[in-house]
């Protein structure tokens, strides 16, 4: 199963562009595993939230193929532990060819991204910063792929 991160806009920290480097390179050696930077819009001052929602759902989209299983990382998604989120991805490597993660823009997705996805997952109740949010959902990535394989990365 090949694992693909769509982004909305680079990750402008470069604390939060070395560790998501570092847990990327870490996850490869257990999956296939890319991320894909959707360019942010420009001349968005004119722009209203909706627009900026279905302009950007419109970049994602043209990234996922009919037979994608894509999971979006929203704040209403479902929320698991780490070992539950393994579990899950243990069971999405049986079924799914590819699986999609898509963290959003600012405000979101379009109602177009939501009705293409297939599941929700939320990585906590608190917000996080989109660059936050990329940081801790390719550590949990990798702590997925450590729990799975049975390796002491995890101390649960």
């Amino acid at each position: 199963m090949k694992t693909v991160l769509i982004l909305v806009g680079k990750t402008v920290n470069k604390h939060f562009q070395a560790g998501i480097s570092d847990y990327a390179e870490r996850v490869v050696h257990y999956m296939p595993f890319d991320i894909v930077t959707i360019p942010e819009l420009r001349q968005t001052k004119n722009l209203s939230e909706e627009q900026q929602k279905t302009a950007e759902g419109e970049l994602i989209l043209k990234q996922i193929q009919s037979s994608d299983t894509v999971v979006l990382l929203d704040e209403h998604g479902k929320e698991l532990h780490s070992v539950e989120f393994a579990r899950w991805l243990e069971q999405k490597q049986q079924t799914a060819r590819r699986l999609i993660f898509v963290i959003g823009g600012p405000y979101g997705f379009s109602s177009e991204v939501y009705a293409r996805a297939n599941e929700q997952i939320s990585l906590s109740r608190m917000t996080f910063s989109h660059q936050m949010v990329r940081l801790v959902f390719t550590e949990q990535l990798y702590r997925a792929c450590t729990i799975i394989k049975g390796e002491p990365y995890h101390h649960a």
